[in-house]
């Protein structure tokens, strides 16, 4: 961590940042088809939930 001194003598931490990473397209596209497949995933295990829980009471 960088750390600096203000005028009134606190100390002031800073936290190292990540390297920037520059995306082409196709890593894009795949990115959003995986969000896209998590999305669906998701939605249909929250409803399969909700229908057990129907079933069940």
């Amino acid at each position: 961590m960088q750390v600096t001194t203000e005028d009134g003598g606190l100390l002031n931490a800073f936290a190292k940042e990540p390297r920037m990473e520059v995306m082409d397209q196709n890593a894009s596209r795949d990115r959003n088809r995986s969000s896209l497949m998590m999305l669906i995933g998701g939605s249909i295990l929250v409803i399969g939930l909700i229908a057990i829980t129907v079933v069940i009471s």
